[in-house]
C-alpha cells in the first residue's frame, strides 16, 4: 500500500519534513542536556519509513539527517558523514528486519520481537560509531571519554528506534476501528492514570521533598493492563507517552534515574526505556498468541472437522441460548432436523471418500439456505440440524425446500437428496433434548411415508417433509 507511493515527490517531501521535525525535537532534548540527546526519535522514524516505503526513499532520509545536523552545527563536513551513517543504519536495520524478523509483522510474536530488538541493537552501532568518529575528529581531546560517548550515542539511537519504530509501524498497519464506548472510556482511564503515575514517578510531582524515589516499577501494571485489555497499538502508545515523561523529568533533575552526572542518568534512562519497550511488546504479543490459541481451541471444540459446521456441543449451546431468549421475548423459534438420503448406498457404490464429499455438499447447501442468524450444525453421521431464530413451522419447511432446491441444481455425481422434520419451541418441547427428539421423530415419520409411497417426487407429512433431488443410481 505504501510502497507504490515511494517514488512520488510529495512522499519524499513529507518524509523529509517529518524527519526534520523529529530531528529538531531530538536537538531540543540535546540542548537541555548540553552534550548528548536524551533520546533520538529520527532513528525510529527512519527505520519505520524504510520498512513502509522501501529503500527508494533514502534521499529524503539522508537530506533530513544532513539538514538536522547542519542547522545544529553549521558544519557541512561533519554533517555529511553523520547523515550517511544514519541512513545506512536505517537501511541495514530495515533490510535485516524484513529478512529475519518478519518485516512489518515483526511485532506479532515474541520470537520476532526479540529478533527485531537484536537487529536494532546491531544496526544502531553503525550510526553511533560514525557519530563518535566525527566527534573525535572535531575534538581529539574527548578520546579518554570516547567509550562513554559512544555508549550514549548508541543508546539514544537504540531507545529511539525501539520506542518510535513500533509506534509508527503499528499505527500504520493495524487499522483501528471505532471502539465501543466502554472500550473508549477504559482506554481514557488507562492513559490518564498512566500519565498521572508517570508524572508522580518521573516529573517531581511525588508528594515529598525527595523527588528521586525508585518508583519506576509502579508503571508496570499499566503495561499489563494495556496488554491484556487492549492490543499492540495501545502498548506502543503507552511506551511512547511514558518515555516522553521520563525523558523530560530526568533532564529536569527529577525521577529515579537522576544522578550526579547527567550522562550517567541518561544511560540509566535509555536502558529503562529500551527494556520497557521490548517488555511491553513481548507481553502483548504473548497475550495475543494465547488469545489466538484459545480461540482456535474453542473453534476445534465446537466445529465439526469434516463439514466445518457447528458440532453437537455447539448445537446444544445455541439451543439453550435460544430457549432463554425466547423465554424473554415470547417469540418462538424452529429446529430443522435434516437427514441425507442414501448415504450407505453412496459409500457402497462410490466409496467413503465420495460419501464424505456428499456430506460436505449437504453442509454447503445448509449454509446457502441459512440466514446469518441461523446456526447450521452436524448432529452426527448423516444427520444435520439448523436452529432458526424467530421462525415458525412454515418458515422451517421453506428452509428445507431451499436446501432441496440447491441440491437439485447441483450437477455433481452422485445426485443426493435430503429429508427433514421441523420442531417449534415451545409447542414441540421446552428443552434442547425434547426439541431435537421431536424434530427427529417428524423426520423419520416423513421418511417412513416416503418409503411406502410409489411417487419419486416426495410427499408431505404433518411436521415433516422429504425432498428428492434425483436418483442415486
Amino acid at each position: 500500500m505504501y510502497a507504490r507511493l515511494a517514488r512520488h515527490p510529495v512522499t519524499h517531501a513529507t518524509l523529509f519534513a517529518f524527519y526534520l521535525a523529529f530531528g529538531r525535537l531530538g536537538v531540543a532534548l540535546e540542548s537541555l542536556n548540553g552534550s548528548v540527546a536524551a533520546v533520538w526519535p529520527p532513528s525510529g522514524f527512519s527505520l519505520a519509513a524504510f520498512m513502509l516505503f522501501g529503500r527508494q526513499i533514502w534521499p529524503a532520509i539522508a537530506l533530513g539527517s544532513f539538514f538536522v545536523r547542519f542547522i545544529q552545527t553549521g558544519e557541512i563536513l561533519a554533517s555529511v558523514p553523520i547523515a550517511i551513517g544514519d541512513t545506512i543504519t536505517a537501511l541495514a536495520g530495515a533490510a535485516l528486519v524484513n529478512r529475519f524478523a518478519g518485516g512489518t509483522s515483526a511485532f506479532a510474536s515474541p520470537r520476532n520481537i526479540f529478533r527485531f530488538a537484536a537487529i536494532v541493537a546491531f544496526a544502531t552501532t553503525i550510526g553511533a560509531s560514525i557519530n563518535g568518529g566525527v566527534d573525535l575528529w572535531r575534538d581529539p581531546r574527548i578520546w579518554h571519554d570516547m567509550l562513554t560517548l559512544w555508549l550514549l550515542a548508541w543508546l539514544v539511537r537504540l531507545s529511539g528506534t525501539l520506542v518510535f519504530a513500533p509506534f509508527i509501524l503499528l499505527w500504520a498497519f493495524d487499522k483501528p476501528g471505532w471502539p465501543h464506548w466502554t472500550t473508549l472510556l477504559e482506554s481514557l482511564v488507562l492513559f490518564s492514570l498512566l500519565v498521572g503515575v508517570g508524572l508522580l514517578v518521573f516529573a517531581g510531582l511525588f508528594p515529598s521533598d525527595i523527588k528521586n524515589y525508585p518508583l519506576e516499577f509502579l508503571c508496570v501494571p499499566f503495561f499489563l493492563w494495556a496488554a491484556f485489555r487492549f492490543g499492540r497499538r495501545e502498548v506502543a502508545s503507552a511506551t511512547a507517552i511514558l518515555s516522553g515523561i521520563a525523558v523530560w523529568g530526568t533532564l529536569h533533575g527529577f525521577g529515579p534515574f537522576f544522578r550526579d552526572t547527567l550522562n550517567e542518568a541518561l544511560v540509566l534512562l535509555q536502558a529503562y526505556i529500551s527494556v520497557m519497550s521490548v517488555m511491553g511488546l513481548v507481553l502483548v504479543a504473548s497475550v495475543g498468541e494465547h488469545k489466538q490459541a484459545e480461540a482456535q481451541l474453542h473453534q476445534l471444540a465446537t466445529t465439526d472437522p469434516l463439514t466445518g459446521l457447528a458440532n453437537y456441543r455447539r448445537l446444544l449451546e445455541v439451543l439453550r441460548a435460544e430457549i432463554t431468549r425466547s423465554g424473554r421475548t415470547r417469540r418462538s423459534f424452529a429446529v430443522l432436523f435434516i437427514d441425507m438420503n442414501g448415504l450407505k448406498r453412496v459409500n457402497d457404490r462410490y466409496g467413503h471418500l465420495t460419501g464424505s464429499r456428499a456430506l460436505c455438499r449437504v453442509a454447503d447447501a445448509l449454509r446457502q439456505a441459512s440466514r446469518a442468524i441461523d446456526t447450521a450444525s452436524r448432529f452426527g453421521g448423516d444427520e444435520f440440524a439448523i436452529v432458526l431464530p424467530e421462525t415458525t413451522f412454515e418458515g422451517g419447511e421453506r428452509v428445507l425446500e431451499r436446501v432441496s432446491e440447491i441440491l437439485a441444481l447441483d450437477t455433481t455425481t452422485p445426485k443426493i437428496s435430503v429429508s427433514g422434520g421441523v420442531a417449534v419451541f415451545p409447542d414441540d418441547g421446552e428443552s434442547p433434548t425434547v426439541l431435537l427428539r421431536a424434530a427427529d421423530r417428524k423426520l423419520y415419520d416423513a421418511k417412513a411415508r416416503i418409503a411406502t409411497s410409489r411417487k419419486d417426487t416426495g410427499t408431505r407429512g404433518r411436521g415433516g417433509r422429504t425432498n428428492v433431488s434425483g436418483s442415486l443410481f
